[in-house]
Order: C-alpha cells, then sequence, then structure tokens
C-alpha cells in the first residue's frame, strides 16, 4: 500500500520554489516581516522544510490593512470591464501556469499530482466565472406604489475584506474569495493558512502580473493568526470578513466580529451524510464513495463523514466500498502511482488514529486499513469501518482523514434520524434510483448542498455554503459576488407629480 518515494527535491521542484515570493505583499510590494521574523513551511510527505517565509507581526497587519483602506475608494471606482478583464488574464495566467500551480500545492500540502492538477482547474474557473459577473451586477429601477416617487437600487462594493483561507484547498479557497471581491471592487488582506501559504504567494503574485493595482490584494502570511487578525477586526475600517475553517474558529471569530457589527462569511465544519438506499446502483454508489470520501484524502469539509447504508445491501456495499480502498496507493503526491497522499500533519493523522481506534474499542470492524502508514511522513491507510455503533465519536467528529464508517438503516425516516444527527449541515450525498425519494431527501436533509448519486458537487457557478453549525453565507455563482456587496436605495420624486 505504501510508495517508496525520494525525500529529496527534484531540481524541477528547486526551481519552482526559487520561483515563490517568500515577503508579505503590502501595497503591491513583497517585503519582510518588520520583525524580521520567518517560519518554515514543510512537505508533509516528507517532514521536511521547503521554504522560510516572512512570518507577519501586528505592525504588519496594520500596514496591509492601511494599504487596503487607502486602495478602496480608487479600485471601487474602476469599471467593472476593467476588473472584468484583470480578473479574464489571472484566469489565463493561473491557467498557463497550472503545472506550477498543481505541483506547488502537492508539495506544500500533499494531494496527489492529479488531484492537484484538478484544484488548479477547479480554483481557476472562480477567476474566469467572476470575471463574468463582474459586468453583471444589476441593480433596478421602478415606480413607488401609489406612483409619487421612483425607486433606484443600486449595488456598492462593502469595502476593505478581511479574507482567511484554509490549508486544505490552497489555490481554490483564495480564488474562491479574491475573485468576487476584486469583481464587486473591494480591497483585500489574504491571510492565507501558515501550513500552505506557498500557492497564495504564487497566485498573489500573478494577481500583480494581471495589472491588479497596488494595495487592492494585501497578503500576510503568519504563524500567529489571531495576533495578526484580531486588531483588523476591531479595525473600524474593515467592512467585511470571510473565513473558511473549523466551526470551533468561527465562532470566535464571529463573537469578534459582532463588536463593529462586521459583515461576515462563514464557512464552517461539516459532517456529511452518505446515504445508500436498497434500491441504489451500487457499483456507481461505491465510486460516489470514493469520490465523497478520498478527495484530498478526506481532508475537505464536503468529505463524506457517515456512510448511512439501508441494511440489506450494506454488506455488499461495505464490500464494493472495501475493495476500491484496498486497491489505493499511499505516498507522495509527487509519485505517478500515488492515489492518496500524506495528512496534513502528525497531529491531524493521530487524530485519526484515535477516532479509528475508539470505534475498534466500541466493537467496530476494520473491514480495510485502520492504522498510520510507517515511515517518513504523515500518512494514514485508506479505511473502512463496519459495525460502527450510534453515537460514536467517529459519527459526530469531523474526521478529515481517508476513513468511513458505516452504519445501517431500515426505513427512510430512520435514515434521515441518522443524517440529521449532527451539529453540521453542509453537504450531503444520496444513492437511489427512484428520483421522488432523492428529492424528499433533498426536502428532509438539513444541508446547504446535496449530491444526488453524485460523489463530487463542487462547482465554481453553483452556491457553495451551509446550514446550522456550518456556517453562513455562499461561495461560487451568483450569491457568490452578493457577499460583497452592499444594496443602497436612491428615493426620487416622480416627475409627473411634481
Amino acid at each position: 500500500m505504501t510508495v517508496s518515494a525520494t525525500n529529496e527535491l527534484t531540481q524541477r521542484e528547486s526551481e519552482l520554489l526559487a520561483g515563490v515570493p517568500t515577503g508579505l505583499l503590502i501595497n503591491g510590494a513583497w517585503r519582510p516581516a518588520a520583525s524580521g521574523k520567518t517560519f518554515d513551511v514543510e512537505d508533509p510527505a516528507t517532514g521536511k522544510v521547503l521554504l522560510s517565509i516572512a512570518d507577519a507581526g501586528v505592525e504588519d497587519g496594520a500596514a496591509a490593512l492601511d494599504a487596503a483602506v487607502d486602495a478602496q475608494e480608487a479600485w471601487a471606482a474602476t469599471a467593472p470591464r476593467e476588473r472584468a478583464e484583470i480578473l479574464r488574464r489571472a484566469f489565463e495566467l493561473v491557467t498557463a501556469r497550472a503545472d506550477d500551480f498543481a505541483l506547488l500545492m502537492t508539495l506544500e500540502m500533499g494531494k496527489p499530482l492529479a488531484e492537484a492538477r484538478g484544484e488548479v482547474t477547479y480554483g481557476a474557473e472562480f477567476l474566469r466565472w467572476f470575471s463574468e459577473e463582474a459586468v453583471r451586477s444589476f441593480g433596478r429601477f421602478s415606480q413607488s406604489p401609489e406612483g409619487t416617487s421612483r425607486l433606484l437600487v443600486q449595488k456598492k462594493p462593502v469595502g476593505p475584506c478581511l479574507l482567511i483561507t484554509p490549508w486544505n484547498f490552497p489555490l481554490a479557497m483564495a480564488t474562491r474569495k479574491v475573485a468576487p471581491a476584486v469583481a464587486a471592487g473591494c480591497t483585500m488582506v489574504l491571510k492565507p493558512a501558515n501550513l500552505t501559504p506557498l500557492t497564495s504567494q504564487l497566485f498573489a503574485q500573478v494577481m500583480l502580473d494581471a495589472g491588479l493595482p497596488a494595495g487592492v490584494l494585501n497578503v500576510v502570511a503568519t504563524s500567529s493568526a489571531g495576533a495578526v487578525t484580531g486588531p483588523m477586526i476591531q479595525d473600524s475600517r474593515l467592512r467585511k470578513l470571510s473565513f473558511t475553517g473549523s466551526t470551533q474558529v468561527g465562532r470566535r471569530l464571529l463573537a469578534d466580529a459582532s463588536q463593529n457589527v462586521l459583515r461576515t462569511s462563514m464557512e464552517l465544519g461539516g459532517n456529511a451524510p452518505f446515504l445508500v438506499f436498497e434500491d441504489a446502483d451500487l457499483d456507481a454508489a461505491a465510486d460516489g464513495a470514493m469520490a465523497a470520501k478520498l478527495r484530498n484524502m478526506g481532508e475537505a469539509c464536503t468529505a463524506a463523514n457517515r456512510f448511512i447504508v439501508q441494511e440489506s445491501v450494506a454488506d455488499e456495499f461495505a464490500a464494493k466500498f472495501a475493495a476500491k480502498m484496498a486497491a489505493m496507493t499511499t505516498g507522495r503526491g509527487t509519485e505517478p502511482s500515488t492515489n492518496v497522499g500524506p495528512l496534513i500533519d502528525a497531529k491531524s493523522r493521530d487524530k485519526v488514529h484515535s477516532l479509528v481506534a475508539d470505534a475498534v474499542a466500541d466493537g467496530a470492524e476494520a473491514v480495510v486499513g485502520g492504522a498510520p502508514v510507517d515511515g517518513p511522513g504523515y500518512f494514514y491507510q485508506p479505511t473502512v469501518l463496519k459495525g460502527v455503533e450510534p453515537g460514536a465519536r467517529i459519527l459526530t467528529e469531523e474526521i478529515f482523514g481517508p476513513v468511513a464508517p458505516i452504519v445501517t438503516f431500515k426505513t427512510e425516516d430512520e435514515a434521515v434520524a441518522l443524517a440529521n444527527d449532527t451539529e453540521f449541515g453542509l453537504a450531503s450525498y444520496v444513492f437511489t434510483k427512484d428520483l421522488n425519494r432523492g428529492l424528499r431527501m433533498a426536502d428532509r436533509i438539513e444541508a446547504g448542498m446535496m449530491g444526488l448519486n453524485a460523489g463530487v458537487i463542487s462547482n465554481a457557478a453553483a452556491p457553495f455554503g451551509g446550514v446550522k453549525q456550518s456556517g453562513m453565507g455562499r461561495e461560487g455563482s451568483i450569491e457568490g459576488i452578493a457577499e460583497y456587496q452592499y444594496t443602497q436605495y436612491i428615493g426620487m420624486p416622480n416627475p409627473h407629480s411634481m
């Protein structure tokens, strides 16, 4: 199951890393941290340092926000077509450098190269989509019901934004936030995750190369996120916070944002149910399960977390699913034969194993996998568990790893109850040949998104987001740009009544 991989960087990898900016991007220029401090970025497949980059402090965060505030008025006045053309050029530049971005993500995050290339395509689509939305942000003009006035409604940029991205999709999470902000006419401070900041650094340079004016996008990577972002959130000049990450951190940020009644978008944790009914095409369900579970090694908020399978087909589904999981090859993402890369760090790997160990101790059976992989790096075996007891930790906590626990149900009502038995409500998946049942599930399952006979649902043209403690707001689609705009109403007399 394990691929032996060299721990040494190739010439191609070394040359790519040499071209990644290592400073802080403030007002259009890359510069060192005011303190002179740096922090290391590691390859999770080897534990070795890839690069050391500038470690922003409070002073740097303040300078970045100052730059965004200073640039806001002029940027908001920029013609929508100009903003659109910058995004379109950025799309073309990212696409032209797809191999560079894919390799960089594989190095700093661990995902296999084929999957990293898929993220480049997905992430670039946000640049193209919002380049098109930039010129289609329409208001309206109407007559008041009583006929005495005219009503003009327009959309305006909310103003300077703080964008906080997670480590698991280094490019797509940046483009999904930056692109609509640019399209709407907002300036930004981007704080990438300190585990995977290199892709954001390279992406920011591409935005400059595409013609984005100085100060519109500022980037402050830091090992002290709270210390740097806290003062920015407390600053009354900041107008919006967009965060993707854990629900625990999201709650704290929402509390901090409430002091200035800061506009927020929150894409938080998930605990996605994957329902398989007895009439489902089990081969298609097993394929869908692989896609929904193993994307990003399971390190995705949309990952299927609980496999809820009708009793009559549970054993057959488990066997098909386990066979596919057992066929996966684990190794460094740069190896051509690798299907499953490492988890992001030792802490994450150890948490995944503790969830598996607890489930097995309570009577679950590991049909395949069930242990860490020996050797350097933070690998975990693709795992399928059956006989998981209701209430097990592995059913209530977000796994964030290549582990699939299976529980069974008898009736449709029981399936719905199991699916909704969580504080989260981001993604869900349903496999059935009965379209009416599928639509009933969409009505009854408490989730912002559902894949019906589909294991992959993310798309730049679709509204991404959840309900309950999975967050608020939407990213992508026509809803995505609205998160960076506010509505202004202008009333005027009806000229015919004057």
